[in-house]
């Protein structure tokens, strides 16, 4: 029994001397300075300010970039809208101020055999200038292959001898429509079009190429649109019996590459590593530098004694 309680008092012995061991200052990575051994100095306080400063003021940038979502975008080749049955929604809104509403009418044809005159279907003719005028307003859809839809005169029950297609576009766009103000793209590149000046007689041509687009916010949901480029042309067509009646053509085209814009914020991981690097960037800089110039100083004053002694 006398042994178990020596065995028992070696062990407490040797765990107090672990304990007392861990325990010891020296382990201490973070020494401190006594206070009555630290100068303080005028050069020391300009830096300690100014150095507080830089820090707030790029901890708050810091935050204001966590908090803000960025967009971040990418290109791919697929088809995003898979779910839209082939189909792309369409807008138009253009005004013809010299042309009879009962004149005015949408033609679709594409390269799927669509060929179809005198669209009605969500349309709207508002008149314009006492009836001279007409303004048509349209929602209707497409194929995805190339073709186009063009307004004109080819729908009316007597053509007209001289059609007057001057107009101004006020809407052209594709798919959703997306209001995002840190995405700027040309989802309506058309707008504001304005073709009162050119040839009454001409036909316009505008040649466009469609760019699927696809927004994911933060939530995940995503929404489908189109960007499109256009150019395009004027004139007067002739054929061998004499000129052909103008109209005004969109041709379009579909690009194999989608453009994705996706709704991201910094992680927190990031934006603590970025707080800690300022703070003790800074103060490492700072250090350095005030310890430079205390350095100089003194050595100025040895200077200084000595040109005295």
């Amino acid at each position: 029994m006398f042994l178990g309680q020596l065995e028992n008092h070696t062990w407490i012995v040797c765990l107090g001397n672990i304990a007392a061991l861990f325990g010891r200052q020296r382990f201490d990575i973070y020494r401190k300075v006594p206070k009555d051994l630290t100068q303080p100095t005028y050069t020391g306080a300009i830096i300690s300010v100014c150095c507080c400063l830089f820090i707030l003021f790029l901890f708050l940038s810091e935050l204001t970039g966590f908090i803000a979502t960025e967009i971040v975008n990418e290109l791919y080749v697929d088809d995003p809208d898979k779910d839209s049955g082939g189909k792309i929604e369409v807008n138009l809104n253009i005004s013809l101020p010299n042309l009879h509403c009962e004149l005015v009418g949408l033609d679709i044809q594409d390269e799927m055999g669509r060929h179809e005159v005198g669209h009605i279907d969500n349309s709207m003719k508002i008149p314009l200038n006492n009836g001279d005028g007409c303004r048509f307003e349209g929602h209707f859809s497409i194929n995805k292959v190339p073709g186009n839809f063009h307004v004109s005169t080819h729908s009316a029950t007597a053509q007209p001898q001289n059609p007057d297609m001057t107009h101004v576009i006020h809407k052209l766009s594709f798919g959703d429509k997306l209001q995002v103000h840190n995405v700027h793209g040309a989802f309506n590149a058309l707008e504001g079009a304005d073709k009162l000046s050119s040839n009454p007689l001409a036909s316009h041509d505008y040649i466009l190429k469609i760019v699927p687009t696809v927004y994911e916010d933060m939530s995940g949901k995503q929404r489908y649109s189109y960007q499109y480029t256009v150019a395009n042309k004027e004139y007067v067509a002739y054929s061998h019996t004499g000129r052909i009646i103008p109209a005004i053509w969109f041709r379009y085209d579909l690009s194999p590459i989608t453009v994705k814009y996706t709704e991201r914020r910094q992680p927190l991981y990031r934006f603590i590593t970025s707080i800690c690097a300022i703070i003790g960037g800074t103060f490492t800089v700072a250090g350095i530098l005030d310890s430079c110039i205390f350095t100089a100083s003194e050595a100025w004053k040895k200077i200084q004694l000595g040109k005295m002694q």
